[in-house]
């Protein structure tokens, strides 16, 4: 009997059915501005040239600064903001690596803002002035800024546990470059610059996006940790203009077919009602997508949801009608190492989730290393 190209992946014809993906969601920005200065960098003039080439129009401002229409209505606003991509240069303070624990020895950033939806969203209150995507030209300064910080990290490069992932470059923390790549190209040259970095180095990043076809024949020599953030299927409700979690999956397969090291960002970890069952089914998806993927190189990295009061009150302005739980009565009261208050799971609450997600993934999805809790 001659085989089906299904037969040969081994998945029998329902299975690949219930794995079939939608096509990624590609974000597609309402307007585009670009800067001056960014115009002076080649990467500035190849992310307008592949934007206009997708038949967006770019809007050349006349000064460096960024500036949207005023609007009464603080809903109004906040969408104009999240529909409009800013071609713009990074500050130099930009270029001053910061250590960002527990996830990695430093964090760069080749983008700030997402063009998500989600309503838990940790940029809220972290970044100021309207939620604008902004997108950085001076690719090649940022990405030669880094040698000087390989070899120096005090976090996951001083870890007995995770010495071996070398000096880590998160590229993530105000951004989801996946989310932006088909428009920027920016996240392809950072994979390709550390696939060409001979040295104990990685970038990491995590997404909430699907469109990985870019970045599959690129050569990465396994310097670079694609992760997914995922969550339980009944918190899809708070990740709106995502991707969903079967494309993720299959997107996770994917890049790991390629050979990348990947991981799994349970985030944010909600007390959503039967939650042990929720979490075990999320495990155990994640485990039907990486079945048979040789060579894995598997991590998982747990994040409970917090909040602080800054963010609870922007949060509340963007999404009004969500039933995000943010009742302070029902959680911890923290204080940050600034000094700063944030919102936690009552411990024992924390306790009891973090025994049985751990212990869920170490039956269901033993070749994944659990990075940390948080």
């Amino acid at each position: 009997m001659q085989r089906s190209p299904i037969m040969d992946q081994g998945l029998a014809p329902a299975e690949d059915a219930r794995r079939a993906p939608r096509p990624p969601r590609l974000w597609r920005p309402r307007r585009v501005v670009v800067t001056p200065a960014a115009l002076d960098h080649a990467h500035g003039r190849a992310m307008v040239a592949r934007l206009e080439a997708e038949g967006l129009s770019v809007e050349r401002l006349a000064a460096n600064r960024l500036s949207l229409p005023r609007q009464a209505d603080p809903r109004r606003a906040y969408a104009d903001a999240k529909a409009t991509l800013a071609l713009t240069v990074a500050p130099p303070t930009k270029l001053r690596l910061q250590p960002i624990p527990p996830s990695a020895d430093w964090r760069f950033d080749l983008a700030e803002g997402c063009p998500a939806h989600c309503q838990y969203c940790y940029l809220a209150g972290s970044l100021s002035g309207p939620p604008v995507t902004r997108a950085y030209a001076n690719l090649g300064e940022i990405l030669d800024n880094l040698g000087g910080y390989a070899g120096r990290g005090g976090v996951t490069s001083a870890s007995a546990a995770r010495a071996a992932e070398g000096t880590t470059f998160e590229a993530s923390c105000y951004t989801d470059p996946l989310g932006i790549e088909h428009h920027t190209g920016s996240l392809s040259a950072a994979i390709a610059h550390f696939g060409a970095w001979e040295a104990p180095v990685q970038l990491r990043f995590t997404t909430k996006f699907a469109a990985v076809s870019p970045l599959l024949g690129l050569r990465h020599e396994r310097r670079t940790r694609i992760r997914f953030s995922v969550n339980a299927r009944s918190a899809a409700r708070y990740e709106g203009g995502t991707d969903p979690l079967d494309a993720r999956l299959d997107a996770l397969r994917q890049v790991a077919m390629a050979g990348y090291p990947v991981g799994l960002t349970v985030a944010p970890i909600l007390p959503i009602p039967d939650w042990e069952r929720a979490y075990a089914a999320l495990i155990e998806d994640a485990a039907d997508a990486l079945a048979g993927v040789p060579d894995l190189d598997l991590t998982a990295e747990l994040i409970t949801h917090r909040f602080t009061p800054g963010s609870k009150e922007v949060l509340q302005g963007w999404y009004p009608g969500s039933d995000l739980p943010l009742d302070e009565a029902e959680r911890s009261r923290k204080l940050t190492k600034f000094g700063s208050v944030k919102y936690v799971l009552p411990k024992p609450q924390m306790d009891a989730m973090r025994s049985a997600i751990t212990g869920q993934i170490a039956r269901i999805l033993p070749a994944a290393r659990v990075l940390y809790w948080t």
